[in-house]
């Protein structure tokens, strides 16, 4: 036990650890609650006590891959397939200022259903609006990450799932795990705040696979870092897979927050479908941002990644003021800025 606390005191006053010290981490349970703490204390220190919401937008679930773990899949005949209007995307971007979000995610599968020339329209109306936008629309060319940098996109968000590359291969037919590097580097070179993540829990996946994710959030300096359970999909080729711990998730984020400090972290929303408390928990071990759903109805239940997905018969307007009740209720505030990463040495 000795051992594991000094482990998480070197991350907690250094930001660094060996991935064999991460894999010490990741395999001992007992001094959880020590690790928990030690990430909200840096939390506190490094980002502050303020809760950044980003109002998610999900304006298409077409998807051209057929990532094995995902209900957006190609290859889902299930699944009813929607693309919202530039003008109705727009509309949900004004109601999401009206409820006082700083920032509005767009999210969608990967497709080629809109052109480039429609996202650039979407993201300068939004803009024009004074909101921070994130995207979210999977691999695209450099080319095209500048055009909608220069259209007015502040963040791009671009989740690797896995670096361990047999475990990438084997979930990405058709994909690469050296293409999704290459544009996670394009969009950090563009300028971008660039957002990344991993699934935990994943078929194959090992603690040492889960350091290395770790590793490389730090080597690239993501400015945020998504992570949450791999649930399976009843409609996907994992259906009889067992699934990721909400604990262990909740483990590979509070390490994380050890090692980029400064950076934003999400609790996600999969950490309350394993945990009716998730997201404030993650809160509590290390997270200062939360995304709720801005989307309005049968959209919501349309965008089904993983089953069991929360919020999907709520409103907007009811989902900001039960997310800002819950925040508050664990002494925390919604902050009123825009949510940059601020860099701290």
């Amino acid at each position: 036990m000795s051992k594991v606390l000094d482990i998480i005191k070197k991350a907690e006053s250094t930001h660094s650890l060996t991935k064999e010290e991460i894999v010490e981490l990741l395999n001992y349970d007992e001094c959880d609650q020590e690790l928990f703490m030690a990430a909200d204390r840096v939390r506190s220190q490094f980002v502050g006590d303020q809760v950044h919401l980003r109002g998610l937008i999900e304006f298409s679930n077409i998807c051209q891959q057929n990532c094995c773990y995902c209900g957006l899949r190609r290859d889902n005949a299930k699944v009813k397939r929607y693309k919202l209007l530039p003008n109705v995307i727009i509309e949900l971007a004004k109601k999401a200022k009206d409820y006082d979000y700083k920032t509005v995610v767009l999210q969608s599968g990967e497709s080629q259903s809109y052109t480039v020339t429609e996202m650039e329209h979407i993201i300068r109306s939004i803009k024009a609006l004074g909101l921070a936008i994130t995207l979210s629309l999977g691999e695209k060319s450099k080319e095209e990450y500048q055009k909608y940098r220069e259209a007015g996109a502040d963040r791009y968000l671009l989740r690797i799932e896995t670096t361990d590359e047999k475990v990438y291969e084997s979930l990405h037919p058709g994909m690469s795990l050296t293409n999704r590097m290459r544009c996670l580097v394009d969009i950090k070179n563009l300028g971008y705040e660039v957002g990344t993540g991993c699934l935990v829990g994943l078929p194959n996946q090992t603690m040492e696979s889960l350091a290395g994710d770790i590793l490389f959030f730090k080597s690239l300096d993501a400015d945020m870092i998504g992570l949450g359970p791999f649930i399976p999909n009843e409609d996907t080729p994992l259906a009889q897979e067992v699934g990721g711990s909400f604990t262990l998730s909740i483990k590979v984020m509070a390490i994380t927050r050890l090692l980029l400090p400064d950076a934003n972290i999400p609790a996600t929303t999969a950490m309350e479908t394993l945990n009716k408390n998730g997201r404030m928990i993650a809160l509590q071990s290390g997270a200062n941002v939360v995304m709720p759903n801005v989307t309005e109805g049968e959209y919501r239940e349309m965008y089904m990644l993983y089953p069991g997905k929360i919020c999907i018969n709520d409103t907007p307007k009811h989902c900001r003021g039960c997310i800002t009740g819950k925040i508050q209720g664990i002494g925390r505030q919604v902050s009123t800025e825009y949510g940059y990463r601020q860099r701290k040495k």
